[in-house]
């Protein structure tokens, strides 16, 4: 899934750990969520919406060339 959760970080001069506490994640998943390398829980995708003041929306866009998501022709 497509976010922008490193330019967001970025405009609040958090690292990777300051948001990791502030989600009550690692770094790590931090890291891997920025890099689209995993996706977020629907819990985790609402706190991080939370703790930058957006909608969920504003952050993360789906992938249309992501094997698993459906076009609305095949749904």
């Amino acid at each position: 899934m497509k976010n922008n959760i490193k330019v967001l970080r970025a405009e609040k001069n958090w690292s990777q750990e300051a948001l990791g506490k502030r989600l009550g994640v690692s770094r790590q998943a931090v890291n891997a969520i920025e890099r689209e390398k995993h996706d977020p829980s629907l819990q985790l995708a609402f706190t991080i919406a939370a703790v930058f003041g957006k909608e969920i929306s504003e952050i993360f866009q789906a992938d249309p060339y992501q094997p698993n998501m459906l076009s609305d022709d095949e749904a």
